[in-house]
């Protein structure tokens, strides 16, 4: 991905821990994001370079969001058959709300996503990609 925050993101994480919902530490005004980093979020730009990691083989287009290994350290059985299949660039919870939905929501989505898998549900997703990174709404 892209740098879209400031350098010492990572450091001053502690002082917003208070502001994220479980595992997934997404903040709507993060005030770690740059404007510029703002600005490539709203459209998905900054997860362009992950497609070189689609051609290498270690991603999918389609599939759960690749987790962080403090994230993976945290999770239940449940949570782990997120783990079974690729991680991809987009999946059901991206096109669902992306990261206005709570942790909660976006593990049950990747879990249904893992357990009903099948080339017209990738298709579909990767159909309403499209209007979720044109309508930016979620993306931050």
């Amino acid at each position: 991905k892209f740098r879209t925050m400031a350098p010492d993101a990572e450091l001053r994480k502690v002082e917003l821990v208070s502001d994220a919902d479980g595992l997934l530490f997404k903040i709507r005004a993060d005030p770690r994001v740059t404007p510029f980093g703002a600005w490539m979020r709203r459209r998905s730009l900054d997860e362009l370079p992950q497609l070189i990691n689609v051609l290498l083989g270690h991603m999918s287009l389609v599939g759960p969001r690749p987790p962080l290994p403090q994230e993976v350290a945290c999770y239940g059985d449940d949570v782990r058959r997120r783990l079974l299949v690729r991680p991809g660039l987009t999946g059901l919870w991206q096109v669902s709300g992306r990261s206005d939905l709570s942790w909660e929501e976006s593990v049950r989505l990747d879990l249904r996503y893992v357990e009903n898998w099948s080339l017209m549900l990738d298709l579909q997703i990767l159909w309403k990609t499209w209007s979720a990174v044109a309508r930016g709404a979620g993306a931050y």
